[in-house]
């Protein structure tokens, strides 16, 4: 399953974003930074990859709905799913 790059722009800039934010953690943590607002980043960059992982799947699904792909059956489809669980 190939996914149309036009369709995933958001999702593009959702990791651009989190790929930021990861910077920030690490720099965060060599300023020494107050474990709180450490943790606080993370589960952001943590959640903002999970919201762009499920739209991935989400956008494969639905191509492989209109497209009838039979390269991805029922199976694979929910290993995706749950590597993401």
């Amino acid at each position: 399953m190939e996914l149309n790059p036009s369709e995933l722009t958001p999702v593009i800039n959702r990791l651009k974003r989190a790929q930021g934010q990861l910077s920030a953690v690490t720099r965060m943590l060599e300023e020494g930074r107050d474990c709180k607002d450490v943790v606080t980043q993370l589960a952001a960059v943590s959640k903002a990859l999970d919201r762009a992982g499920f739209a991935i799947i989400a956008t494969g699904l639905e191509q492989c709905i209109v497209q009838k792909d039979e390269t991805m059956d029922k199976k694979d489809l929910e290993k995706l799913f749950l590597s993401l669980a």
